[in-house]
């Protein structure tokens, strides 16, 4: 019962990484096709009811009315989105995160 428990808790927080996958790369497309459309709301917005739509389809049926589920599944979703984050910085950002090497010279 317990190996069923952690598989099932895994394959949620895999599923909320699928979905956040989806809507963070899906608002990083939207973005930049908005940035260079004549209608850019129409663009954000459809983009927004199509990600939101698909987003919440999918904890709902991932969660199946289960709390422990639906944690799981944020936390996946979650993680998704601070990875999409770092991968899309761009390399000057990168660097200045870093911590600069101590001098030893004279």
């Amino acid at each position: 019962m317990m190996m069923t428990n952690t598989l099932t808790l895994v394959l949620a927080w895999m599923a909320g990484g699928v979905l956040g996958a989806f809507f963070f790369v899906g608002l990083l497309w939207t973005v930049r096709k908005s940035l260079l459309s004549a209608k850019p709301a129409l663009w954000v917005f459809c983009s927004l009811l199509l990600r939101m739509g698909v987003t919440m389809t999918g904890f709902y049926y991932v969660s199946g009315h289960d709390w422990q589920r639906m944690g799981s599944c944020l936390v996946g979703f979650v993680m998704a989105r601070q990875i999409v984050t770092w991968l899309t910085r761009l390399p000057e950002e990168r660097q200045a995160r870093q911590v600069p090497e101590a001098s030893h010279a004279p």
